[in-house]
């Protein structure tokens, strides 16, 4: 299955491991939880799904790489326990806890957080004195006499021997108490993920183009060749922290990320022929129903591979201004509650600047406890953030106002103002989606420009929810044809199937 999949399986398993019964206990107990085993290359995006998964379902999450553990720091260490069996003394040898253990009891006195994923990768690449160790972990959640606490589940990941020559095979006794998942590389998931983290255009354009080179590991006279989505993703992170500060991208840099010297070289070629198209075709112009007439005739004679380029370059432009309001939202509404708030813990006792205050502490608090558990995501941390700097900012305008009303009504203003710049930004971002169409129809017709736009504007979670809400009536026309048109494919296939009969 694919990582997407994965994640749902993982998911569905943890809403059954955290059912509890009337008696508030859990229904299956957690030594009869079964680890899950996710089973893939590396680079695929396991450690990745974990903590998209922890921070939509609010649990914390602690990954450790079992690579790097020693059977002492993962059992614990031996000491001499005194103790009295029927009136005789006895020396026993038992453990401290495991550092692996004593890191969710940790974090769950940290940040109160009962329940959690302890995500242990590389699980079958264990060192000789740890395996034994790790098979009884396995098998009973138990490192030492220290078992992992009631509502964190374990979910290991590890890789197929053709890729680690460290792998070391389970026996059947182990992978019967095991739920196993394997996955497979799919660039059309990894898109999904990737319009969410802002993958660099000129990537996405280029695996566009050339899907098989994705993923691939493969043997030649120079040894192994390999190239991830974690190589990707890594790479467009890079080129944009190149770009903001001006130095140079080539394959110098992308033969550092992509370890196939062929395919390297090949987008580092891309790279510079998708910045002339930037540069030749002045997309913001395009946005800003501007565009000269030589750029429009240039749309219409260009052939696939620069169409493609274009519409990249369109998608991720809108898909930026569309974050941004998208973000903003979620800003002024996590605003609106502290502000809710705010008003009323209002009282003549103490004074609106320590109200506003506190209520700016609890939310930085909040920011810090979800990065130190993974329980939220980045997107939400950083709402949190910005949240933080808005209060503080409104802390400031009252500083020596102690009268309450007044207090509120100069932080109200502040904000209803915040609010009509985001319902202009709204309002210009929709313009600019209704000019790209607009565009796109004058240069290529109905053409697959179309639909391809269409179906990426429905991926991009940005895109998508901006328009759910604010609409454009470009894309309802466009993706009802679309619809259509896919219903007619459906169709043919199954006529044509019938005649096969």
């Amino acid at each position: 299955m694919n990582i997407k999949e994965a994640k749902e399986q993982i998911k569905n398993a943890m809403t059954a491991y955290f059912t509890k019964d009337k008696n508030g206990e859990y229904i299956i107990p957690v030594e009869k939880q079964r680890p899950i085993f996710l089973m893939g290359p590396p680079g695929i995006g396991k450690t990745a799904i974990m903590e998209q998964i922890a921070a939509e379902m609010g649990v914390g999450l602690l990954s450790y790489s079992m690579t790097h553990h020693t059977r002492q720091s993962a059992l614990g260490l031996p000491f001499i326990e005194h103790k009295i069996y029927k009136g005789k003394e006895y020396d026993i040898s038992e453990y401290t806890m495991s550092e692996i253990i004593a890191a969710v009891y940790d974090m769950m006195e940290e940040t109160g957080i009962e329940e959690g994923i302890l995500f242990l990768d590389e699980i079958n690449c264990v060192s000789e004195t740890l395996a034994p160790v790790m098979l009884q972990f396995l098998q009973y959640k138990v490192f030492g006499r220290h078992c992992v606490p009631a509502g964190w589940i374990v979910v290991t990941a590890g890789n197929p021997p053709e890729y680690n020559n460290s792998v070391r095979e389970f026996d059947i006794v182990t992978w019967d108490r095991l739920k196993r998942i394997d996955i497979e590389p799919d660039l059309g998931v990894w898109k999904e993920y990737a319009f969410a983290r802002a993958v660099h255009p000129a990537v996405l354009t280029y695996l566009d183009i050339k899907r098989t080179d994705f993923y691939k590991v493969e043997s030649n006279i120079d040894g192994k060749t390999f190239i991830t989505a974690r190589g990707w993703e890594d790479l467009s992170q890079m080129i944009k922290l190149y770009e903001m500060h001006g130095i140079a991208v080539n394959e110098k840099l992308t033969s550092q990320y992509i370890q196939n010297k062929k395919i390297s070289r090949s987008f580092a070629m891309y790279y510079d022929l998708f910045n002339k198209y930037k540069s030749d075709y002045q997309v913001d112009k395009i946005l800003d129903g501007k565009e000269t007439e030589e750029i429009a005739e240039r749309a219409k004679k260009s052939k696939f591979d620069e169409r493609l380029a274009l519409i990249r370059l369109l998608l991720d432009a809108v898909s930026e201004e569309t974050k941004a309001v998208i973000n903003e939202e979620k800003v002024l509404k996590e605003t609106l509650g502290a502000l809710k708030s705010f008003r009323t813990k209002l009282t003549s006792e103490v004074t609106p600047k320590k109200v506003l205050g506190e209520l700016t502490a609890n939310t930085r608090k909040r920011a810090s406890s979800m990065k130190t558990s993974s329980s939220g995501s980045k997107d939400k941390i950083s709402v949190l953030k910005e949240t933080a700097n808005i209060l503080s900012e409104y802390s400031a305008l009252i500083e020596n106002e102690n009268d309450p009303k007044t207090a509120f009504g100069i932080i109200k203003e502040k904000f209803d103002n915040r609010v009509k710049n985001l319902s202009r930004t709204a309002e210009n971002t929709k313009k600019k989606l209704s000019n790209m169409f607009s565009f796109l129809e004058k240069v290529f017709g109905e053409g697959q420009e179309i639909l391809i736009v269409i179906t990426e504007l429905t991926s991009n979670v940005y895109t998508a929810g901006f328009i759910g809400k604010y609409g454009c009536d470009e894309y309802f026309r466009h993706n009802k044809e679309l619809l259509f048109y896919e219903r007619q494919k459906e169709i043919i296939a199954e006529i044509e199937s019938l005649e096969e009969l």
